[in-house]
């Protein structure tokens, strides 16, 4: 069968949410004057982040914590790493990082692009995302790409995230779409290619972070542009 319904993951596919939170977590370690009060280096407090928000997110992906201890565990472990035990402050900053992110709406470099050529083409497209619920919808609003999409699936609608079957599942479902006429193109090799893979569905591999799997058969890209080879 042709492909008809294309999937995108959103976060570091599409929306660039590592650029968006780097400059949001920087507006806000730059209000609290963080650098002044603990002599902390703004870039080597965002690296410990990263290293933390990561591994958190793959604990959610795998089913062994839940997004209530990821919100209360990413900035309070940061801080922690540099010797600052301050619950309040670590709160402070989720909840006006899950608020502020929403102000920066880069895109992945060549996502308008290729948004506008897939349509062009006459493909459905949809996101399906391993984000919160609360925030993905706005996202696609707030970066101006929502109207590209017929459906937008969020794993909390669901119950569970990429790479679980049921995700994929309720998303065909939700664009009325056969596997056998989909593809989803996602960054993250466990949620997307082998999510994908294990339910039975073409993938597009973003390595964005140049990972340079080998595999055979592997259809893979490292710019988004690279799509137009396959689509």
């Amino acid at each position: 069968m042709k492909i008809q319904h294309i999937f995108f993951d959103l976060d570091n596919t599409l929306w660039d949410h590592r650029k968006n939170a780097y400059l949001t977590i920087k507006t806000l370690f730059e209000k609290q004057e963080i650098n002044l009060k603990y002599g902390i280096d703004f870039e080597e407090f965002h690296a410990v982040y990263h290293e933390i928000n990561e591994k958190l997110w793959e604990d959610i992906r795998d089913g062994l914590i839940g997004k209530e201890y990821l919100r209360k565990h990413r900035f309070y472990d940061t801080f922690s790493r540099f010797g600052v035990d301050d619950e309040e402050l670590s709160q402070f900053f989720e909840e006006h990082f899950l608020d502020k992110i929403l102000n920066h709406n880069e895109l992945v470099e060549g996502a308008a692009y290729i948004l506008e050529y897939l349509k062009s083409k006459k493909y459905t497209l949809h996101i399906i995302s391993n984000g919160f619920q609360e925030v993905t919808e706005r996202k696609c609003i707030l970066s101006g790409i929502a109207h590209y999409f017929q459906t937008i699936t969020s794993a909390d609608s669901v119950g569970v995230r990429k790479p679980k079957p049921e995700i994929f599942e309720y998303s065909l479902g939700l664009a009325n779409a056969f596997k056998e006429e989909s593809i989803l193109i996602g960054d993250d090799w466990i949620a997307d290619v082998v999510g994908a893979r294990n339910f039975g569905m073409d993938v597009i591999f973003f390595d964005v972070y140049h990972e340079n799997r080998q595999e055979e058969n592997l259809k893979a890209v490292t710019h988004l542009l690279q799509l137009k080879e396959y689509l």
